[in-house]
């Protein structure tokens, strides 16, 4: 096979999706870049022989199907899928109401899962193909406000992680990307949603969360263009990683939990351990 892939890259109609579509195009790969709005898509990207803009709700199975029949038809094959579609709805657990928690599963987990189920089959049958979803350390470490969040990123960990033995027998591989602050658009009012402010014992916090998350918006250290040059250069190697922690403040995450995660392990060593039966 040509080193020319064919990359499916789920919402590049702004933030770092248009940046992956634009990285994977300007390696000489040909694109397949997804969002609500292809129009808004192509805009965003730029005109080019190797792009293809596609409808894609990924909360939406015939979507998702239909995108990638669209991939096919027009490419031939699947070679890269990048899960990046995204949004994100904060707020203290009690205050997020079930509609607002469940349609962020929808989203960040489900989403994922949608295109995946539907371009699996494709890249089964061609036996080769990297599946690459953009998680977050927010699937790593839990923390306050971010209880919806980081459980759906929680669970695209665990999904890709069994599935990635599943698959890799068909010669596809998978990636989870963990990125820390970067300079998108998740922190904007597009794509960040909060909870309104309904019980007074949270309101102090409330209000400072958001106004410090706001603050935030446009001040992240991390450079989404880096970030697609390098998961450009992470998908042409023969064994990508498994995860890739993307920023300083990432590789700095994966290190606290994995110190965390001994940390509690050793605090009851003893009593963990005496656990078993007694079969005497």
């Amino acid at each position: 096979m040509s080193d020319k892939k064919v990359w499916l890259v789920t919402g590049a109609g702004r933030g770092l999706g248009v940046d992956i579509a634009k990285a994977a195009l300007a390696a000489g790969h040909a694109v397949v870049a997804t969002g609500r709005n292809p129009e808004k898509v192509a805009a965003a990207i730029g005109e080019s022989d190797d792009l293809l803009a596609v409808k894609l709700d990924v909360t939406d199975p015939a979507d998702a199907a239909s995108a990638v029949v669209a991939a096919v038809d027009r490419f031939g094959r699947i070679d890269v899928l990048v899960n990046n579609a995204g949004n994100f709805n904060a707020g203290f657990f009690e205050e997020l109401s079930p509609e607002e928690f469940r349609a962020q599963i929808e989203t960040t987990f489900f989403g994922p899962v949608n295109v995946t189920r539907a371009a699996l089959p494709v890249m089964r049958a061609q036996r080769s193909g990297l599946m690459i979803t953009i998680s977050s350390t927010a699937g790593l470490e839990g923390g306050e406000f971010t209880s919806a969040y980081a459980a759906s990123k929680f669970g695209v960990e665990g999904w890709m992680e069994s599935l990635a033995p599943e698959v890799a027998p068909f010669g596809i591989r998978t990636m989870l990307v963990e990125p820390g602050f970067f300079r998108t658009e998740l922190l904007t009012p597009e794509s960040t949603k909060y909870a309104a402010s309904s019980i007074e014992d949270y309101a102090e916090r409330t209000e400072q969360t958001v106004t410090a998350w706001k603050a935030m918006n446009g001040q992240q250290g991390g450079d989404p263009a880096k970030l697609a040059d390098a998961l450009v250069q992470l998908a042409g190697q023969e064994e990508p990683p498994l995860r890739f922690a993307a920023g300083a403040d990432a590789v700095a995450a994966f290190e606290r939990r994995a110190n965390n995660l001994l940390a509690q392990a050793n605090a009851y060593r003893d009593l963990s351990s005496s656990l078993a039966l007694d079969l005497n």
